[in-house]
């Protein structure tokens, strides 16, 4: 395979920035007003950072570098609680799916001028089915063409619409454009003594969610030691400051009782255009194009992505044998079928259960928030047990401090992600009485299945069939990285090499 290539300090950076810069995400940041500049700088700093130097040390362990969150919490805790840890990472992506395609419909309704794609349930639930399914079935035939849509939907669909409306925004507060919400600094600091108004904390872990999935790539970063700090410090600036602005975009420009949390970036971008020219309504319609792309692109992009932690799985033998099975194109189709039941049963709960458009997406945003969140915790314990436990074991990587700096990480990471964890649980303040109710119903249940499902499936492994021996993730040289490698920082599913020796 010849030598392998490093890479470098901005393409590192650029590879990690794709996996946690997202659009969607605003008008739920929104919801918090000025306080979300609050969390998007205690979560950035206080939970980004030490989530992004513990998985960094975890991933260049020796004998631990295969298998992402299921090889550091299987070597450090148990295979038990590595699948459970793997199975999270890999569930709430089911729920993101639902997410991610509320917000296409949301684009969709204002392009069309149809409401009911954003707000009769059937057709709601049949059009997230659509999306997804649609999606999935052109992933069957290979994923050759997934990374170049996605990075173009990531520069076109949310970048760049990030910027514009940002933009918009800056114009519109300096010529004296009706502002949304109070400013100050007593708007700054939430009131920690109402939890109703903190459950929107708990969303600001999935600005920052996804870090991990790049930490197996510093054992190909040149000078790790000194670089991937800096990358971490730089990516923490940029998603301050494009979250925080993007969210204030948001907030300043859509009063917070219209405020749609999947059509919000839209309704922002009709508010900032029309206040200053009448006749753009057709510029409004093509950023919500873009951003209906660049969503789309990134659902594309997370079909593959995330279902090799649970191939691995499946050839541990912690799975039925009929999920080791690929087609001539080294897909996953058992897999991909799997994922879309998944989806959809969560598309029913989600559309049906919460019975509104706003009580649908805030659950689904909660239960994607708890259930990654578990990994999260799962991941800080099994680092405190790295250290105590296995302080001799060789890595190429050290999180800085020595022993007290990780114990400080660690606890930070471990405290953060328990608050955010349980403070999703709380009603919303702004759901009334009866949509709170619809809200804890769908997320408990949702929540209690996700829970016992990869505890139930462990114990039922001996009825599965033999580990696979014979199975061994290959890694990609640097050079490939940006071949196959998901743009936004999750593994594409196999390599040519692995498609190549793969024996059915």
């Amino acid at each position: 395979m010849g030598k392998s290539r490093k890479l470098s300090l901005f393409n590192f950076l650029s590879l990690t920035a794709l996996m946690v810069l997202t659009v969607y995400e605003y008008p739920t940041f929104a919801t918090a007003k000025l306080h979300l500049l609050f969390f998007v700088i205690i979560f950035g700093i206080f939970w980004f950072m030490p989530i992004s130097l513990v998985a960094a040390e975890m991933a260049s362990v020796k004998g631990w570098e295969d298998g992402g969150v299921y090889g550091w919490v299987g070597n450090a805790l148990s295979q038990r609680f590595g699948f459970a840890a793997i199975f999270f990472e890999w569930f709430q992506v089911t729920v993101s799916f639902v997410t991610m395609s509320y917000f296409v419909l949301g684009a969709c309704a204002y392009i069309f001028n149809c409401p009911a794609l954003n707000n009769n349930p059937w057709i709601k639930f049949i059009g997230v089915l659509i999306i997804f399914w649609g999606l999935t079935f052109t992933q069957f035939s290979g994923t050759k063409k997934t990374a170049q849509i996605a990075q173009i939907g990531f520069l076109a669909g949310i970048l760049l619409p990030s910027l514009i409306i940002f933009v918009f925004a800056l114009w519109y507060v300096i010529k004296g454009g009706k502002i949304m919400i109070d400013f100050g600094w007593h708007q700054f600091i939430p009131n920690f003594t109402q939890l109703s108004t903190l459950v929107v904390a708990s969303s600001f872990i999935l600005a920052f969610g996804g870090i991990e999935a790049s930490a197996p790539h510093i054992n190909e970063l040149k000078n790790p030691k000194k670089n991937y700090p800096l990358v971490i410090i730089m990516l923490i600036f940029l998603t301050i400051f494009l979250d925080g602005a993007g969210g204030l975009s948001v907030a300043v420009a859509v009063p917070q009782k219209q405020l749609s949390l999947s059509a919000g970036v839209i309704q922002a971008f009709s508010t900032l255009v029309h206040h200053f020219y009448n006749h753009l309504d057709w510029f409004v319609k093509l950023m919500a194009f873009l951003i209906a792309f660049g969503v789309i692109a990134e659902i594309a992009s997370w079909i593959i992505g995330p279902t090799k932690g649970i191939y691995v799985a499946a050839q541990k033998g912690l799975l039925p044998a009929k999920f080791r099975e690929l087609n001539s194109k080294g897909v996953p189709v058992p897999i991909l079928i799997m994922q879309g039941l998944v989806v959809t049963a969560w598309d029913a709960i989600l559309t049906f259960g919460g019975g509104s458009d706003n009580v649908s997406f805030l659950a689904a945003v909660s239960l994607t928030v708890v259930i990654y969140l578990l990994c999260y915790i799962l991941i800080f314990i099994s680092y405190i047990s790295l250290i105590f436990r296995f302080s001799k074991r060789p890595r190429s990587y050290s999180a800085p401090g020595g022993k007290f700096g990780k114990i400080c990480l660690a606890i930070s990471g471990l405290v953060l992600s328990i608050f955010a964890f349980l403070i999703s649980f709380v009603t919303p303040s702004s759901l009334s009485i009866t949509a709170g109710k619809k809200y804890q119903f769908v997320l408990i249940l949702s929540f209690s299945v996700a829970v016992i499902l990869p505890f139930v499936i462990y114990a039922m492994r001996k009825h599965f069939g033999k580990e696979n021996r014979n199975f061994k993730v290959q890694h990609v040289e640097s050079k490939d990285v940006n071949k196959f490698i998901h743009p936004i920082g999750r593994s594409q599913y196999l390599t040519e090499h692995e498609i190549a020796n793969k024996k059915h």
